[in-house]
């Protein structure tokens, strides 16, 4: 084990990114060192690059990861979300969020609302926690952290967007409810969208809609389990196509990942009578949604938003991702890999529609 640990520190200054060298955290009962092996850039860390998206800096971005536990307190025993014992060099992941599991959202359930969030990825750096995200050689593990063993069979390229994209679709697919002989409508075709086309087509939905604004993207999501793909156009509202392909009923279930004010609304319109919107990525500044709210009325339409996602979620990806990864081509998402001194690199190529998800191998040579 190194003495020394790695990260890219984003500043909000500028330089934007910059390089630290520091030296390992002595552990406190209940915490954990991993070696990262693998973070893939999420949307959200791409946005925050980018400055459109705030949060504190100096930060270490990535919060989609898996590495391998390198050290733990010796008089503290841990164990993952499972049970099962965790010990040094086992494959895992962990919930992107620590909760206290003790105040008013916690008692709720809403344990990613906790008053007192930890989030990896998206925490100001501290003396108590200097490696808190996935752009890094180790990450610090607050006491308190839900880990997941990472099944053996799968990779990690594969596993890595578990933390964050699959477990986010799996809150999203728990609020919705039983999609089976149902119709399913996903608007945008990204990450997001050919996962949650994969999870409605496992879970025995009838027809899966998926609509986006690249015919590349819309094309690939037939490989997972999508049966009709819909090129958005501007002189052609989406919801009178599905009207159309519906026989004028609309879908029962619409899972909305664009965040796009326009889209939303559209596919309001496309929901049937008593169907279900569940928004998923409207986390960035957009302008109000705007729709009649006697349509939701009338319609008996239910409406809900999910943010981040809870334990349960995180271990259901996993199983999904074991379960599924031969039956589509989930290794075909993530195929540009970039070493850690290249980040800047791997942020410009997930900028690029082409590519749903980049690695950064901390272990990649440059």
């Amino acid at each position: 084990m190194n003495a020394q640990c790695k990260s890219i520190v984003l500043t909000g200054s500028e330089p934007t990114l910059e390089c630290s060298i520091v030296e390992q955290p002595e552990l406190q009962p209940g915490e954990v060192l991993v070696e990262i092996l693998c973070c893939t850039i999420c949307g959200s860390d791409l946005h925050t690059f980018q400055g459109t998206r705030s949060t504190p800096c100096p930060t270490i971005l990535g919060h989609e990861m898996v590495g391998r536990v390198v050290d733990m307190h010796p008089e503290y025993p841990t164990v993952d979300f499972l049970e099962r014992p965790v010990k040094v060099g086992d494959r895992i992941t962990w919930s992107v969020a620590v909760s206290c599991k003790d105040c008013e959202y916690c008692r709720r359930g809403l344990t990613q609302k906790c008053s007192r969030l930890f989030k990896y990825g998206h925490q100001k750096l501290s003396d108590a926690n200097y490696l808190s995200g996935g752009l890094a050689s180790h990450c610090h593990l607050a006491k308190g952290t839900t880990l997941f063993k990472v099944p053996e069979s799968l990779p990690d390229l594969i596993a890595s967007p578990a933390n964050c994209a699959t477990a986010t679709v799996m809150a999203a697919f728990r609020l919705a409810g039983d999609v089976k002989n149902r119709s399913v409508l996903i608007l945008g075709a990204g990450m997001l969208g050919v996962t949650a086309s994969a999870v409605a087509h496992s879970k025995g939905a009838e027809s899966i809609f998926i609509t986006d604004i690249d015919a590349s993207r819309l094309k690939q999501s037939l490989e997972f389990g999508a049966n009709h793909t819909l090129l958005v156009k501007k002189e052609q509202p989406l919801h009178a196509e599905i009207q159309h392909l519906t026989q004028g009923r609309g879908v029962d279930f619409v899972f909305d990942m664009t965040g796009v004010p326009e889209v939303i609304e559209s596919g309001l319109e496309a929901t049937a009578i008593g169907g279900t919107m569940i928004l998923v990525g409207s986390v960035y500044p957009a302008r109000p949604v705007q729709f009649p709210a006697e349509n939701i009325v009338r319609r008996l339409i239910r409406l809900e938003g999910i943010h981040n996602y809870i334990d349960l979620d995180l271990a259901n990806a996993l199983n999904f991702l074991e379960r599924h990864q031969k039956t589509y081509p989930f290794h075909r998402l993530c195929e540009q890999t970039f070493s850690l001194e290249d980040v800047s690199a791997a942020f410009a190529e997930s900028a690029n529609r082409r590519s749903y998800r980049v690695a950064v191998l901390p272990n990649l040579e440059a």
